[in-house]
């Protein structure tokens, strides 16, 4: 039986989740130095043997990368140029206010996410002039994470950014998948889509990736900037024709090609997926378990619209509390992926608020059940929320405070209605701040013994 109530154990499963998939936790899981050599995924890496070793990429969880690998890399890192959203360089400062720190060495530069802005533009095209500067004596260190591809945004000849923060604002609100707002972004970008690569050519390339997309398609995370796009022209115009999506500069005209698969450019590019959803959701189970609940990870591949999949989630809960199936209560399951949100109303919200509020109609009246629905950096949408907790009494209590959870639904202004409705102990929002890693959403469900 477990001994903390549902919302402090949720609370409990949160933190276990993001401290199994901090960045530079998950980087030193693959990454190792051993004498003067770097040993990468088995690869070895003798850093004697390189004239410079540069460092670039971007994401949210840049800073705490880059700090991973400065302590691997040391004073042998020569310069560096990295991207990151606005509010994520905590913790770069102090290090790199020493000009002896080798940390110093890398600029770090905060830009728009998820629309582009001229930041995005500016820090991308430094990354790119850092790129072409090696030779076939360098070691370029990429280091990507979710949120690259908004953050690094070098505009194809012919499109401004103007017209890619159009495309990306309509995609955003029309439901797009982040596969095919990625398929779109590779077309229109002179880095992403293995275009990056093909700018540090003929260097040795090392990528490591914290993951932020569902199944951790190399080609998809931050857009693949170092990965051979298996997408082509003809996929992006089928997605910006499938939701009626045009810029006042007419991308269908200026997408571009992207290299493929067995291009020389990739041929001293290696790549390894330092972390994953799939970690932090493990890391819940197994503390749902330590804290006394029959624990099971359903799936990392949920996707589909919020309020949709709320309505499984729901459904689920209930198969749980009354059949004891798929396990019996107490219980936690624990979904992981990312959910979409087709925008209809004016309201402010996540996918995660939203699932959340579409979850509470479904559970309402269910006693001892609480569902808690996260982003994992930390924010949730255009919010300062990572998510939202709702359980069988929160429709009860909104309807106390004069809440109408259906035309908050409507509006889709999900934050304001869990931040009218937050106690403090049950439902409500979550507010972690910038957490320093990203991948995807994790959800739990739990269910306690009557």
């Amino acid at each position: 039986m477990p001994q903390l109530d549902l919302r402090t154990a949720a609370t409990r499963l949160q933190e276990a989740a993001l401290h199994a998939v901090d960045p530079a936790v998950a980087i030193c899981r693959h990454v190792r130095r051993e004498d003067s050599d770097l040993v990468v995924a088995q690869r070895r890496y003798a850093l004697g043997d390189y004239r410079r070793i540069f460092v670039i990429g971007g994401g949210k969880a840049a800073v705490p990368m880059a700090s991973a690998v400065v302590q691997l890399v040391g004073e042998r890192l020569s310069q560096g140029v990295l991207v990151t959203k606005y509010g994520h360089t905590l913790g770069a400062e102090a290090p790199s206010s020493s000009p002896r720190h080798p940390l110093s060495r890398i600029r770090f530069v905060e830009a728009g996410h998820p629309v582009p802005d001229q930041n995005s533009v500016e820090a991308a095209q430094a990354v790119a002039d850092l790129a072409m500067q090696a030779t076939s004596r360098d070691l370029v260190i990429c280091l990507i994470s979710g949120g690259g591809s908004a953050l690094l945004t070098l505009p194809v000849p012919g499109l401004t950014l103007e017209d890619l923060q159009e495309l990306t604002d309509g995609l955003l609100r029309s439901g797009a998948t982040i596969n095919e707002l990625n398929t779109v972004r590779k077309h229109c970008s002179r880095l992403k889509g293995g275009n990056l690569a093909r700018l540090a050519a003929p260097a040795d390339v090392v990528t490591l990736i914290l993951s932020d997309v569902v199944g951790d398609p190399l080609d998809v995370i931050a857009s693949g900037p170092t990965v051979p796009d298996p997408t082509t022209v003809s996929d992006a115009r089928r997605v910006l024709q499938r939701y009626d999506i045009a810029g006042t500069g007419d991308p269908l005209s200026f997408l571009q090609e992207t290299p493929k698969p067995g291009d020389a450019a990739f041929e001293r590019v290696h790549h390894v997926i330092v972390g994953s959803n799939r970690q932090g959701a493990m890391a819940a189970v197994s503390e749902a378990r330590r804290l006394g609940f029959e624990s099971l990870l359903l799936s990392t591949y949920i996707e589909g619209e919020a309020r949709e999949v709320a309505k499984v989630a729901a459904g689920l809960a209930k198969g749980v509390q009354v059949n004891g199936d798929p396990v019996s209560p107490p219980a936690c399951l624990v979904w992981g992926g990312e959910t979409t949100v087709t925008v209809r109303g004016d309201g402010k919200g996540g996918r995660n608020q939203e699932l959340a509020l579409a979850a509470a109609l479904a559970l309402d009246g269910c006693p001892h059940v609480l569902l808690m629905a996260l982003a994992t950096d930390g924010t949730d949408g255009p919010t300062d929320a990572a998510g939202a907790v709702a359980t069988g009494d929160t429709i009860r209590r909104a309807g106390e405070l004069g809440l109408d959870p259906w035309a908050a639904l409507d509006a889709n202004d999900s934050y304001h209605f869990f931040e009218a409705l937050d106690d403090g102990r049950q439902g409500g929002l979550i507010q972690t701040g910038a957490t320093g890693t990203n991948v995807n959403d994790l959800l739990f469900l739990l269910v306690d013994e009557p």
